[in-house]
Parts: structure tokens; C-alpha cells; sequence
């Protein structure tokens, strides 16, 4: 405001006004820029919040259901979003192709289920996963498949290929997905059925569909008796094509690794005594570093929650790869307690053990999202010169250096 004052009292006084009037009003005026966006910008921000915080308290699965659907966004990453809602009691259903929409959905809970679990009508709803969490799966395929299901639920892969016109491809990504449990298939089978249904129908029997007559192209096939799929391979296939998993958590099959280690979980470290010196790991959900502060922030998370980590800019710079590169980072460090409850770990270490997650499956690769707030993929800091790790196969990086 300082730069406006020469011009603001000399004009003023030049349109008849005088000095001291003048004077005040740019006082005035300077006065109320020195609060008045703060004031505006908090008021606005503040409604927002109330509001979102009320629809999160009373309608869990509503603002689950809408942050998925907005995506991407935010500072959280859709795992982490279902992880939450989960926790607070909201139902989730995993993508089905006789049930799931293009977005996340939602459906009514069971009576009798929402009555033993104490829930009135504003927590009677389950958050049914769309086709949108599938990893490259089109939104056309969808569409087509949803107005092909109007005419009833698809018996099987092969009638919902036809039905629907969908692409070899499409039934490809929705078998990987687990999306085909109502058809009575689970991954495994649901791929070995996705690969032997052919992409076009031969002439003879689409003419007999044309004339509403209940044909199969394929035969019937002796039980291919395909092995069951190990649960940890389910969670790494599961993150590989939505991001996210129902039916665990990646860490919890690492834990007897880092148990003969002696590394806490995040809920052992969270709870232990202030100034406690602890090793603990789990996958990164963000690394931020506000300003030009000199700390950096990272969040962890693991089957039993999330710990929150700071470390200070002089041991970043002494650690920098780990820090920057981890996807799965153990970290050493001291537990420090405030008196509000917040608990932080103070880093003094941190190792990079991404490497541990290829013991989930040797087929699928697990794809642990991080938040858009993170540092590694949209930094808050333009680069000021070139670094060597800047060239990777992942979306062009500005890391902070």
C-alpha cells in the first residue's frame, strides 16, 4: 500500500481535498489492507470447511462417494479416502459389472445389517466403486455396458462382450480389476474366460442373437483348475489396476520382514513414550516442504495408520535419494509428543525400501498412488537447475532440490 500513498494524497489534493483528509483516508485504507483479504479469505474458507466437516460426520458415505468422483484432486489419494470411510463405518463395495456405474455410486445398506450396526438413515448407504477406478478403462466402454444392462444382468463374460460390443481389451481390464464376481468369477477365471472370447462374433450366431435366440458362440470347458491366487498377489493386482484394495493392505504382508527387523508398526510408533527412539515404516502418502522452511513433512502409512514425520532440511539434503525416491521408506528416528497430542517422529534416518513390495507378486506391481500435494510429482518450487534423477519413466518431475 506504501506505493499507492504519494499518488492517493497528492491526487486528492489536487480535486480539492485537503491534506489531513487525505491523509486519513489513505490511513483508513492501509489499515483495512492489512486484514481485510485474510478476513475475507477465512470467512469463505471457514464455510467450507463447517460444511464439508457436517456432510463428513453425518453422511460418511455421500463425501467418500464425492471425493472419489472428483478425483484427481485433493491431498489424498482414493486408497486413502475408502480407507477413511471404512473406518468410519461406511460399506465399500468393490467394481462389478452386473452393479457399478462409470462413477462411484452409492447404494442402500441392507435393513437388517444398518439395524445391528446401530446405524440411522443418514448411514444406510454403501459406497459401490465405479468402473472410473479402473486404471485405462474408457468411459464409451462404460456407457455401452450400462445401456446394455438394461436389459437385464449379464449371465457371463461371454454375453456381456456381446451384448455390450465391448473390446477385447475392455474385458481384459475388467477381469484384471476383480470387477466379474457376479458372474461367478474370480480373477483368475475371469481372465482365462476375458482371453478365449473372441472380439468378433462370428455371422451364424449373430444372426440367431438377431432373432432373440439364447446362443453361445464359446463351448463349455473342462475345469481349467487354475490355482487360487495368493491374497497378497489379490492386494498388489488390486493396486495395480484401481490403486486401491479392499482385501488388505500392502504392508501387512511385509510385517513379518520388518518384525524380524524390529521396526514398529505406525499405530506402535504413534503410541509409544515421548523422546522414545523408534524404527518404523510404511508406504509414502506425501512429502511436502512449505515455503522455504527447513523442514520437510512426510506421511507414512501402513495396515495399522499413518505416522507423521519431520525432517530437518540439513539431513534431507544428507539423505536426499531415499527421501525423494521411496515409495515404501523405513524411517529411525524420535518420537516427540506436543501437548495438544500431536505426535511427529524426528528422522534422523531414512532408507528406501521400495524394493520389498516385488515380495508381494511377481506378476503384478504394486502402484502406490501419492497424493498430488506431494513434492515428487507437483512440487511447490520451481527447479532451479538440472538434477540426474530427473530423468525416470513417470510423469515429468520438479522435485525440490
Amino acid at each position: 500500500m506504501d506505493k499507492f500513498r504519494e499518488k492517493m494524497v497528492r491526487g486528492m489534493v489536487r480535486r480539492g481535498y485537503k491534506a489531513d483528509f487525505a491523509e486519513r483516508c489513505y490511513k483508513q485504507i492501509e489499515g483495512f489492507g492489512s486484514y481485510g483479504f485474510p478476513e475475507s479469505h477465512a470467512l469463505s474458507f471457514a464455510r467450507l470447511v463447517y460444511v464439508s466437516a457436517w456432510i463428513k460426520c453425518h453422511q460418511p458415505a455421500v463425501f467418500a462417494c464425492a471425493l472419489l468422483n472428483s478425483q484427481p484432486m485433493g491431498f489424498y489419494a482414493p486408497a486413502q479416502i475408502v480407507r477413511d470411510a471404512r473406518e468410519h463405518g461406511v460399506a465399500v463395495h468393490d467394481a462389478d459389472v452386473n452393479m457399478s456405474g462409470w462413477d462411484n455410486s452409492l447404494e442402500p445398506l441392507l435393513r437388517s445389517r444398518a439395524s445391528h450396526r446401530g446405524e440411522g438413515t443418514g448411514r444406510a448407504l454403501a459406497l459401490r466403486l465405479g468402473f472410473r477406478q479402473i486404471d485405462g478403462f474408457r468411459e464409451e466402454w462404460a456407457k455401452r455396458l450400462i445401456d446394455a444392462r438394461g436389459q437385464g444382468l449379464f449371465a457371463g463374460l461371454e454375453d456381456l462382450a456381446r451384448r455390450a460390443g465391448l473390446p477385447a481389451r475392455a474385458l481384459r481390464l475388467l477381469a484384471d480389476a476383480d470387477a466379474c464376481r457376479s458372474l461367478g468369477h474370480d480373477r483368475r477365471t475371469a481372465l482365462w474366460e476375458a482371453r478365449r472370447t473372441p472380439s468378433d462374433e462370428l455371422p451364424l450366431f449373430a444372426a440367431a442373437r438377431a432373432h432373440d435366440q439364447q446362443v453361445r458362440e464359446l463351448g463349455n470347458e473342462p475345469d481349467a483348475k487354475l490355482p487360487a491366487m495368493p491374497l497378497a498377489e489379490e492386494v498388489a493386482a488390486d493396486y495395480q489396476v484401481t490403486r486401491l484394495s479392499l482385501k488388505g493392505h500392502p504392508m501387512q504382508f511385509l510385517r513379518p520382514v520388518f518384525d524380524a527387523e524390529g521396526v514398529l508398526s505406525c499405530a506402535q510408533a504413534s503410541a509409544a513414550k515421548n523422546g522414545a527412539l523408534v524404527r518404523t515404516a510404511g508406504v509414502v502418502l506425501v512429502r511436502q516442504r512449505p515455503g522455504k522452511g527447513n523442514a520437510v513433512f512426510i506421511t507414512i502409512e501402513d495396515e495399522t495408520g499413518i505416522t507423521n514425520i519431520l525432517l530437518w532440511a540439513r539431513l534431507f539434503e544428507m539423505q536426499r535419494r531415499p527421501v525423494m525416491a521411496s515409495r515404501l521408506m523405513l524411517v529411525e528416528g524420535e518420537v516427540q509428543r506436543s501437548r495438544e497430542g500431536v505426535v511427529h517422529l524426528m528422522a534422523s534416518r531414512v532408507h528406501d525400501r521400495t524394493a520389498e513390495l516385488s515380495r508381494l507378486s511377481d506378476v503384478h506391481r504394486p502402484n502406490i498412488t501419492l497424493s498430488r500435494a506431494d513434492e515428487f510429482i507437483h512440487p511447490q518450487h520451481p527447479r532451479t537447475s538440472s538434477h540426474p534423477r530427473n530423468v525416470r519413466i513417470l510423469p515429468k518431475s520438479r522435485d525440490f532440490h
